[in-house]
């Protein structure tokens, strides 16, 4: 299973999460994933764990080609020049001779340099810093603002997405524009998804775990999860819903859990900002 963007930037069904994975116990976790067959990996500037992901895919057993490794560009490096110099440094922690897709991790829109620093990712890639340039947490109108004022539309949109929060609108506006979605917390960290009775019922009807079921309900819909495990057995078992096929309506019975305030942090990017 694949997702495909409009430029035919390919990447796996289902990658790795790396926050909080640092120091040692990170490169051997990140190691573990990438001998299970993990391909994409997500890490960023603010995790302070690029040089973990770098160091486990130098050290992993694996053709470095077939590694796709994600960062991210703060809000505080907006600026144009600020930008450029950051993303120079995520490569040099990485360790490698490049980062395989670049993010602006969120679009800041009361401070505004967004655009700003969206011209920078695509400076970066003309450099042969960056291969593939993204964005995360951004809205439609943040997508057009960018497009419009530069040319360049984004090949992926990270968003918060789970069964609480399921992004129906932001989902057919991605595909429509041949945009790859990308979920992070996926499982909705600190709730209680994974013991809702619909989830329960359609695990149990395909054999699978009802984490298996929430990461193939992300799958069906073309959605690309990032789970973080350290564990390499649940990696394994994550990476392996990718293959469960639901029907229609199961996605639709996962989807219909979805709330109004079914964020988790109250983040919404037309007003949040990070730094």
């Amino acid at each position: 299973m694949t997702v495909t963007a409009h430029d035919g930037t390919t990447l796996p069904g289902i990658g790795l999460g790396t926050y909080r994975l640092n120091g040692a116990d990170g490169v051997r976790a990140v190691r573990d994933a990438l001998a299970s067959g993990y391909t994409l990996l997500d890490s960023a500037f603010n995790y302070e764990n690029e040089g973990t992901v770098g160091r486990a895919v130098r050290e992993a057993d694996v053709d470095r080609a077939t590694v796709l490794v994600t960062s991210k560009l703060p809000g505080r490096h907006h600026a144009y020049d600020a930008a450029l110099r950051t993303i120079e440094e995520s490569v040099y922690r990485t360790g490698l001779d490049a980062i395989d897709l670049y993010l602006v991790h969120w679009p800041n829109p009361v401070t505004g340099r967004y655009v700003e620093a969206w011209r920078a990712l695509v400076a970066a890639r003309e450099a042969g810093l960056v291969r593939h340039i993204g964005v995360s947490n951004f809205l439609p109108e943040h997508l057009e603002r960018i497009e419009a004022e530069t040319g360049v539309r984004p090949v992926l949109n990270q968003i918060e997405l789970h069964p609480y929060f399921p992004q129906v609108d932001q989902v057919a506006y991605h595909r429509e524009r041949g945009i790859i979605t990308e979920a992070w917390s996926p499982i909705a960290r600190g709730n209680d998804v994974v013991g809702e009775p619909v989830v329960a019922e359609i695990a149990a009807a395909h054999g699978i775990s009802p984490i298996q079921t929430i990461l193939a309900w992300h799958v069906a819909r073309g959605v690309l999860p990032l789970p973080k495990s350290a564990d390499p057995g649940r990696q394994r078992e994550n990476l392996a819903a990718a293959d469960v096929v639901l029907t229609a309506d199961e996605v639709d019975r996962i989807t219909a859990l979805g709330r109004p305030d079914g964020r988790m942090k109250n983040q919404d990017p037309a007003v949040y900002e990070e730094f």
